[in-house]
């Protein structure tokens, strides 16, 4: 394979997710492969609705040698202008035509990019990392998620999706949807890191992951926070996408939330906690996933409490304990007293799935594609 364009649901920063572990891996093991990255677009009137910092799309960049990425612009709602996406597609094509990209894999993440696949004819890898029709949307997102999806499903040259689960919920619309999980890079995780200089003092109890509505149940977290009292903090490292009211909530209640983290450095911050959570919703969207965070609390080898989501549910053991919203605070007490008494849990014996089988299995996927 020599080139390939990545439409995203994420940046490229210093937060890594799953396709930014598989696009590395695959340029590490393949030394003529281009990449270009399609961040999801600015939006800048919607920013300023919500009192954020608007932004105005970036040109391509390079990121390494052979990596690129390029983050386009929605100037108008929709409603107001029909070709806003037209306009995004072309800007992406035009970015992979100046870097000599005339027949690319195309590799997409959001379904809503499927109308890049329909202008282009190139071939395409449809990866599902979430039911975002069970998600909570507006009806008009909806509507255009399932159109994207239902086409892709019917058309992509190859579908990926990261958990059994998906792959069962989407097989009536494509029967040979390959399964490619997440994973973890083992021995990063198991090397020693020092303690952060921002962990609080005294008994941790951290969440990794980004704060979102979606999957974090923030009115656990508050009951959470609060029983902890003064015997250990509840932090959560990861990306804030709560609402002001949310966070202050969790700050009233004593968590700690300290935002998002570079991906090495989120080590440090797993190993030195004495326990990890997972206070999730469980909703059919929740069902749906594959949780990169299951490989990153095993491969560090302590104790975890989880609510009875996928992943974990099956994983549950002497290392995972499940506890219902109505029992995790209580659970999470009893878990932290037993880490006092046994602090040294070492890395789980469960082997984790290293991010190199999980790029090998994703190479196969491609190379398939591009022989079509």
């Amino acid at each position: 394979m020599t080139d390939l364009v990545v439409v995203s649901l994420e940046r490229w920063d210093e937060v890594w997710r799953r396709n930014q572990h598989l696009v590395s891996g695959l340029l590490r093991d393949d030394p003529a492969l281009r990449v270009l990255f399609v961040e999801p677009p600015d939006d800048p009137l919607y920013a300023l609705r919500r009192g954020a910092r608007p932004e105005f799309g970036r040109r391509p960049r390079a990121i390494s040698g052979r990596l690129h990425a390029i983050r386009p612009v929605k100037w108008l709602p929709r409603r107001i202008d029909p070709a806003a996406d037209e306009r995004i597609e072309r800007a992406v094509v035009r970015a992979a035509a100046r870097l000599g990209m005339t027949d690319p894999v195309l590799w997409i993440n959001d379904p809503r990019a499927a109308g890049l696949a329909r202008r282009t004819g190139w071939r395409t890898l449809y990866d599902l990392t979430d039911d975002w029709l069970a998600a909570d949307r507006p009806t008009a997102e909806t509507r255009r998620i399932r159109e994207g999806e239902e086409w892709l499903l019917a058309h992509a040259t190859a579908v990926v999706a990261c958990s059994a689960e998906l792959v069962r919920r989407k097989r009536p619309g494509r029967a040979d949807i390959a399964l490619v999980r997440n994973g973890v890079d083992v021995a990063a995780y198991r090397a020693p890191h020092p303690r952060p200089h921002d962990l609080p003092s005294g008994s941790v109890a951290l969440y990794l992951g980004t704060l979102h509505r979606d999957r974090l149940d923030v009115d656990l977290c508050v009951r959470t926070a609060a029983a902890l009292g003064g015997s250990a903090t509840l932090v959560l490292v990861g990306p804030n996408a709560l609402d002001d009211a949310d966070t202050a909530r969790l700050h009233e209640a004593g968590a700690v939330v300290l935002g998002a983290r570079p991906r090495d450095a989120v080590i440090g911050y797993l190993q030195h906690a004495e326990v990890l959570l997972v206070p999730h919703l469980v909703t059919a969207f929740t069902e749906s996933l594959d949780p990169l965070k299951l490989y990153e609390y095993q491969a560090v080898g302590r104790p975890v409490v989880a609510t009875p989501v996928a992943g974990f549910r099956e994983a549950a053991g002497d290392r995972i304990r499940l506890a219902d919203a109505d029992e995790f605070a209580a659970v999470t007490l009893r878990t932290l007293a037993d880490a006092a008494e046994s602090p040294d849990s070492g890395p789980d014996p469960v082997a984790a799935a290293d991010w190199s089988q999980r790029v090998a299995e994703m190479r196969a996927v491609l190379a398939g594609a591009e022989s079509r």
